[in-house]
């Protein structure tokens, strides 16, 4: 992913933090599963990144809105 116009924003503390990255709709190229909706997002569309700090290999691609979603039901601190 292109880091030029990377909009990168880190949530909680060390650990038990997540890092989430926009990724824009031209860095979109391939298709994804949302664990939010379990629909798909498709290549080309805009969407969030979210890399547990623990364990980078599990990030997962979820669209914005339910990203969003996410964040309201975890609270600020964004339940693990």
């Amino acid at each position: 992913m292109s880091r030029d116009h990377d909009w990168t924003d880190h949530e909680g503390d060390g650990d038990t933090g997540v890092e989430v990255r926009h990724v824009q709709p031209y860095q979109a190229e391939k298709a994804y599963r949302c664990p939010g909706c379990d629909h798909e997002i498709r290549a080309g569309e805009g969407h969030k990144v979210v890399i547990p700090n623990a364990a980078p290999q599990d990030r997962r691609h979820w669209h914005t809105g339910c990203w969003h979603g996410e964040e309201r039901r975890a609270g600020p601190s964004r339940a693990r």
